[in-house]
């Protein structure tokens, strides 16, 4: 009975110095490196060392002198100078309509064609007026009929021929008036006419034969009218006629556009216009096209200033040889105003602020130094650097947002 109370104290006692033997008694031999002693195994051992910093990958540009171009963005419409509403010219039935919506058509080419037989009769009417007065002309002519002229004298048509040489050499330089230029004019022709030299243009005329001429030359024209050709290179739009359609005179037919050159009126305020110059270089962008920008150039600057906006109009040219822009597009009109040369530039991705004052990160030997900057005038891409980087020092870019001074920086070669 005793035996039995007693062997779980004993039990207790054996774990408790098995325990106490394990953490007390072998943890100093765990913590401490084998041969501890003196010699090669004690000499082996050492603490752990640190590992060496890392590089931080970074990219850099140098400093450079340049132009710093300050631009100024204005509100633009594209339209073109080449655009006709083309009209009939004759009155007549539309016998061939070759015009079709969204065409390309080349100069000359025929567009449509009105029934021309009326005018082709009434030509070949002229034609047989003309012939038989050039007949009656000619007959008399042959029979000596024609008069002779009263003969004016040598000396009078010199004279006449000197002065009407020297009021038209007047007249050009602005030194004779038109009433006296076409005095001269007037009696060197008279003396021409009494010699005869000119007696067959005044024997047509008194037959009629002169006007009837004129009446040929109109009548080919009305004719020549009925084809409506292409004046020019373009494209054919808004067509108003249909074929067999009866037109009067001064009709719409279609509208002809070239839009190979187009033109940007930008509306520039008052204040900034002084500062646009013909010629300078101009960027444009267009809602279609989000991201593609045109170039174009100032062609003109209006001399009017619109009272109600206080607004002037700047022509801006470009070529659209692909036709992407079309009259009537919203633009948005960046313009060279200021070109200012020779000027110490960094990149705005270079510049940070902190604390209030603008700084950068210039790579020395592999490290990044923190350098305040003083800068002047800037752009939307660059900054002018007056203090604090000189020409030629590598700026970092790229990777310096969390930068450290004398942090190590690594750059792609």
């Amino acid at each position: 009975m005793i035996l039995k109370k007693w062997m779980p104290g004993a039990s207790f006692v054996v774990i408790a110095a098995v325990l106490l033997f394990f953490f007390v008694l072998k943890k100093p031999q765990a913590m401490a490196p084998e041969n501890s002693g003196a010699g090669p195994a004690a000499e082996s051992y050492s603490q752990p060392q640190m590992p060496a910093e890392t590089p931080i990958p970074v990219r850099v540009v140098e400093a450079r002198t340049g132009e710093l171009i300050i631009r100024l963005k204005f509100p633009g419409e594209a339209v073109t100078d080449r655009k006709i509403v083309m009209k009939t010219e004759v009155t007549g039935v539309v016998k061939e309509l070759r015009a079709r919506e969204g065409v390309h058509v080349k100069p000359g080419d025929l567009l449509a064609a009105l029934d021309d037989a009326r005018y082709r009769l009434a030509l070949e009417r002229q034609q047989a007026s003309r012939l038989r007065l050039l007949s009656e002309m000619l007959l008399e002519k042959q029979f000596g009929q024609l008069t002779e002229g009263l003969g004016a004298a040598p000396e009078k048509i010199a004279k006449a021929k000197e002065n009407f040489a020297r009021a038209e050499t007047g007249f050009r330089e602005g030194l004779v008036s038109p009433a006296d230029f076409e005095l001269a004019s007037k009696d060197y022709e008279m003396a021409l006419i009494e010699t005869g030299l000119r007696k067959e243009e005044v024997m047509a005329a008194s037959k009629g034969l002169t006007q009837a001429e004129i009446d040929v030359r109109t009548a080919e024209l009305d004719l020549e009218k009925a084809r409506i050709r292409a004046p020019f290179g373009g494209i054919i739009t808004d067509i108003k006629v249909s074929p067999g359609e009866h037109l009067e005179f001064g009709r719409d037919l279609f509208t002809l556009v070239d839009i190979s050159e187009v033109k940007v009126i930008a509306k520039v305020l008052e204040s900034e216009v002084g500062k646009i110059k013909a010629g300078r270089k101009v960027d444009l962008r267009f809602s279609a096209f989000p991201n593609k920008v045109f170039k174009g150039a100032v062609e003109a600057i209006s001399p009017v200033v619109n009272p109600g906006d206080k607004t002037c109009a700047v022509h801006v040219s470009l070529q659209n040889p692909q036709e992407e822009i079309k009259p009537g597009m919203h633009a948005e009109v960046e313009i060279a105003a200021e070109i200012h040369k020779d000027r110490l530039l960094l990149p705005q991705d270079a510049v940070l602020v902190r604390g209030g004052r603008k700084l950068v990160f210039v790579v020395e030997e592999g490290v990044a130094k923190w350098r305040y900057i003083e800068v002047g005038l800037e752009n939307g891409s660059y900054v002018e650097v007056l203090d604090g980087v000189k020409e030629g020092e590598k700026v970092i870019v790229e990777g310096h947002f969390t930068l450290a001074h004398d942090a190590r920086v690594s750059t792609p070669d």
